[in-house]
């Protein structure tokens, strides 16, 4: 079996199991929480803040969850510390919060954000972090240049491509990832199917989760083309 055979075992709540950002939002410990108390899988998004520490946030800028001007690089994390989500009680946490509220109750799959010249050090303080943590965690990211450190800079930790497209530049692009020592694939539900995920799927036998699904026939597509979907806006049951 598969070391990572536990990512595709039950749906995985896209930036924890919030409700559309109406009263419990994206990316909080509410959220991660709610997740928890269902069973689900967490996914989520880290950043680099200006005195380099990782906190869980997912835009580049602060105003659509926070309503403050400025980049999440020109933060401190007591700063986010003192942010408040949405309007809520939830603030903005760190990666150690987030690792400390699972304590391994449910997987974690954690995206890296990258920001070309103010990310440097991400990848090696995610690392860090999860060096103790004994639950299932895995890490990825979009960003190439982030995917080509996870083998020099976190070795050992289950790493994953996200991507999407199905044009032939973007599966080329895709392919060029594969020697990086990935281990699964997350890929947009909306460009499938493609001949890169048939190709990890059937050739390498990678699993492949999906986002972002938010109805049944997206449901539908991912167990057609992929091996578990991360979800948003509804309650899918668990499957045992």
């Amino acid at each position: 079996m598969s070391r990572i055979s536990w990512l595709t075992r039950h749906p995985i709540a896209h930036r924890g199991f919030h409700d559309l950002n109406r009263s419990r939002w994206e990316n909080t410990l509410s959220a991660f929480a709610a997740a928890i108390e269902r069973g689900y899988a967490i996914e989520c998004d880290v950043h680099l803040t200006l005195d380099g520490e990782v906190v869980v946030f997912h835009d580049n800028d602060l105003m659509r969850l926070t309503g403050t001007e400025g980049f999440v690089w020109q933060r401190t994390a007591a700063e986010f510390g003192a942010l408040r989500v949405g309007g809520t009680a939830d603030h903005v946490p760190t990666l150690a919060e987030l690792l400390a509220l699972v304590r391994g109750r449910v997987p974690l799959i954690i995206e890296l954000k990258g920001i070309p010249g103010k990310d440097d050090g991400l990848v090696a303080k995610v690392a860090q972090a999860l060096k103790s943590y004994a639950g299932k965690v895995a890490i990825m990211s979009f960003d190439h240049w982030l995917v080509r450190q996870f083998p020099d800079q976190a070795p050992g930790i289950p790493a994953g491509l996200t991507a999407s497209g199905d044009r032939p530049h973007e599966i080329e692009a895709h392919f060029s990832m594969l020697g990086n020592g990935i281990s699964f694939v997350s890929y947009s539900v909306v460009h499938l199917p493609n001949q890169f995920i048939s190709f990890v799927r059937d050739r390498l036998k990678m699993p492949v989760i999906t986002w972002t699904v938010r109805d049944q026939p997206m449901v539908d597509k991912t167990f057609a083309q992929a091996d578990q979907m991360t979800f948003e806006g509804f309650e899918p049951p668990l499957v045992a």
